[in-house]
């Protein structure tokens, strides 16, 4: 029970002793109302507050619908603020997190955008390129190393021997095909394709239509009579290009059947680009690339995220 600059105690006196009160008001933290009649308070910051336990119903993030930003286009796809959350409250920045089931990949995206370091996992090359595109597009500094993909020819026939469609999407994510046909390769089953296994996209006119590549992708025995397939369904689909991806070499019949496609002609680019293309898979692992316009929208690519030091450092595990 005392007074403290002319104000008076509760009838049940102060909560701290003068001492104290002295000390908190040294420190700025006290609140001195206009009258001596007031009370004294004692001033709380918000980012000095333990704030309540967050509880285990999120009402606050909504699912992803048609027509967000960030939507992929992938099955499973989780909203970024989730895993935001998520991994803010289970981790620090520069500790490793795991995602063995990473699908597109929001996880990794998280992680990245927050300063941790990162594993992703999961069984299918369509996820596996989806990833690889999506964080790129997303921070265009980034550094990874993809672990278990075909590194050289010996790798391809392997996967190729092991489940040619996981093959076959692998092949089409080194040219950035989009893949058609079956459920995203998760149960190794085709749809009705017409032939075709992936397409690319690209517009080189003024009407901003989309014109297509149709991609063939082969990882048994090939001949020429493939090709002739490739030109009428390219000329059914009415689409710009056709191109063969093939485990094995191209037979000289192959190419020839090819060349006498002739050349579609780009009014935008005033340039000539070969109708039927036939591309090895050793060609590919070499660098080659499809003679083609520029790619627009074949993937829809992910939101830029913001942050300056978006890198994946070493993870340092033995």
């Amino acid at each position: 029970m005392y007074e403290y600059k002319g104000y008076k105690s509760h009838r049940n006196g102060w909560r701290v002793s003068k001492d104290r009160m002295q000390e908190l008001d040294a420190k700025g933290l006290l609140i001195f109302p206009a009258s001596t009649d007031g009370r004294i308070m004692f001033k709380r910051y918000l980012d000095e507050q333990a704030g309540p336990v967050l509880g285990d119903i999120w009402s606050d993030i909504s699912q992803i619908r048609g027509a967000d930003a960030e939507l992929l286009g992938y099955p499973t796809q989780k909203p970024l603020a989730l895993l935001d959350r998520i991994i803010q409250a289970s981790s620090n920045p520069g500790d490793v997190a795991l995602d063995p089931f990473c699908g597109c990949g929001t996880a990794l995206v998280a992680a990245q955008k927050l300063g941790r370091r990162w594993i992703g996992v999961d069984i299918t090359h369509l996820s596996i390129a989806l990833m690889k595109y999506r964080l790129c597009h997303a921070f265009p500094d980034v550094q990874f190393d993809v672990v278990g993909e075909p590194e050289d020819l010996g790798g391809a026939v392997e996967l190729a021997n092991a489940d040619r469609y996981q093959f076959q999407w692998w092949a089409l994510s080194l040219v950035k095909a989009r893949p058609l046909g079956g459920d995203g390769g998760k149960t190794g089953k085709k749809g009705s394709d017409k032939g075709i296994d992936g397409v690319i996209n690209f517009v080189d006119d003024a009407s901003g239509k989309p014109k297509r590549v149709l991609v063939q992708v082969k990882s048994g025995h090939v001949r020429s009579g493939d090709i002739r397939d490739l030109v009428g369904t390219v000329q059914r689909e009415d689409a710009a290009i056709g191109v063969f991806i093939t485990l094995e070499a191209a037979t000289r019949d192959m190419t020839t059947e090819a060349v006498s496609a002739g050349y579609y002609r780009s009014p935008g680019w005033n340039q000539d680009y070969p109708r039927i293309q036939v591309l090895t898979i050793e060609q590919l692992l070499h660098g080659a690339e499809i003679k083609m316009p520029p790619q627009h929208g074949t993937f829809k690519e992910a939101q830029r995220v913001r942050r300056s030091d978006a890198m994946q450092t070493g993870l340092e595990l033995e």
